[in-house]
């Protein structure tokens, strides 16, 4: 199962797609990595897709991530009285903390840490930013409010606080105990919702204790302003173009896409696109040109994968979701002006022994046209700094941890293999010419530029870098 194309593709699973068939059909049409939406479903509907996955991989011989994304402390009001009240725009509205029904003039809103954090000017976004709310003034009673865009309100909708930084955890209690669950059972990423600061991710670092990679959902405009050091702290990024392109305005979110991929790619940190990629595959079978547009343009930037949410999850056509997806992003790699795009994006490496190794690994291959580069990993570190160079030849990644193959499904233009460690040079060489050969990488008269640390099996330890030439015998 070689995918011919390095950009990656994660597919959520869902209503739509919770039997065994489809999960398979969705893989084979050319899903990666399958996302697990805590904000949905049972803990015994997430054990049922992960044992049909497991199931999966093994039937396919190829590592699968999954990745078990958090709900995070999303903000809601409370009960409406009938279950909707109309807004009217100028008129004055009032978010408490009674818990009493709501109205077309007050509502409750269960999260009394929001009410030390706003001021007056500062906005208030209900149900994805459709209802906008200006703070008067914040008192005893309340938060006092003006109406600026007004509408239809309903129980439980979502609020949006742009111009501030909530004093609230990334993680709540159901995070906790979903993030316990997830871990138990064995996924590879664990997605971290609404991050903010940095805080939040060591506090994520100290639960998960290595247990499974982590990845920064950037959706608040606040985890802007600490970018760098939350993609340092994060192993993997996700640009949330949902919840931040309501507290965004709609005109900033591709410059700032943009920016998040540059920082992602400077540190060499896997990085998603996600949110209303497909979105009218949900009830159409094909997407729109604009839809076709946006995924290629995440490809072009150089980012390491793309999302499907409700397309894959809940949509009438999950498998075609992702068999476009798949043609969409293995064309744009077919296109003569994508390799000196990421040519043209290509950042200096860092002063790190292994960053030096992966620079010579890409200049070596460029200059002699290998058909393959070969690294070998135990805690995937080797081939992710591979990744980040964006070599035009694909990657072939050896290493003995099953859960380091399959994190790594994640990566831009990783293969994924495990095997068992070697013990020398020479090992590594013969070991690494048959697995080129047996994954359909090479030819014999080929060549292949091998990276690796030694001693060999000691995490982070990339320092050697050896061409090889395939023999028929493998």
């Amino acid at each position: 199962m070689r995918r011919e194309r390095k950009a990656k593709i994660v597919a959520t699973l869902g209503p739509a797609s919770s039997d065994r068939a489809t999960i398979q059909a969705l893989c084979e049409a050319g899903a990666d990595v399958f996302r697990f939406n805590f904000s949905h479903g049972s803990h015994a509907d997430h054990q049922h897709r992960y044992d049909s996955v497991r199931e999966i991989e093994t039937a396919l011989g190829r590592p699968i991530a999954i990745l078990a994304d958090l709900q995070g402390p999303k903000l809601r009001v409370g009960q409406i009285a009938g279950g909707a009240a109309q807004l009217i725009a100028g008129s004055e509205f009032v978010l408490d903390q009674n818990p009493a029904p709501g109205n077309a003039t007050r509502v409750c809103l269960p999260h009394p840490e929001l009410f030390a954090a706003v001021r007056a000017g500062q906005s208030l976004l209900l149900d994805d930013g459709k209802l906008r709310l200006e703070v008067l003034a914040r008192d005893a009673a309340g938060i006092r409010t003006r109406v600026v865009n007004g509408g239809l309100l309903s129980d439980r909708k979502g609020v949006n606080v742009p111009d501030a930084v909530l004093p609230i955890p990334a993680l709540t209690a159901k995070d906790r105990a979903d993030l316990d669950f997830a871990l138990s059972l064995g996924v590879d990423w664990v997605a971290l919702s609404f991050v903010q600061r940095p805080e939040d991710l060591q506090e994520a670092h100290a639960l998960i204790q290595g247990r499974a990679g982590l990845l920064a959902k950037l959706e608040k405009p606040a985890a802007l302003e600490k970018l760098e050091e939350i993609v340092a702290l994060s192993d993997a990024l996700m640009v949330a173009r949902g919840d931040l392109g309501v507290e965004l305005p709609p005109e900033r979110v591709p410059g700032v896409q943009k920016r998040i991929v540059r920082v992602c790619r400077k540190h060499g940190k896997p990085v998603v696109i996600a949110t209303q990629m497909l979105e009218s595959m949900i009830s159409a079978p094909v997407p729109t040109r604009a839809e076709a547009s946006d995924v290629a343009n995440a490809v072009y930037e150089g980012a390491d994968a793309v999302m499907l949410s409700a397309e894959s999850a809940s949509g009438a056509y999950p498998v075609q979701a992702v068999a476009i997806m798949n043609r969409i992003l293995a064309e744009v790699e077919r296109d003569p002006l994508y390799p000196k795009l990421i040519d043209a994006q290509h950042e200096a490496p860092l002063p790190t022994r292994g960053d030096a190794i992966c620079s010579a690994l890409r200049n070596a291959g460029a200059v002699l046209g290998v058909a393959a580069t070969v690294t070998y990993t135990t805690s995937g570190h080797t081939s992710l700094r591979a990744a980040r160079e964006r070599a035009m030849a694909p990657i072939l990644s050896i290493t003995p941890r099953r859960e380091t193959a399959r994190r790594l499904a994640l990566a831009w233009g990783v293969h994924s293999t495990i095997s068992p460690d070697v013990s020398n040079v020479d090992e590594m060489v013969a070991a690494a010419c048959r697995t080129a050969l047996r994954e359909g990488f090479v030819q014999p008269g080929d060549q292949i530029a091998i990276a690796a640390g030694f001693p060999f099996g000691q995490p982070g330890s990339t320092n050697l870098l050896r061409l090889a030439e395939i023999w028929p015998q493998g």
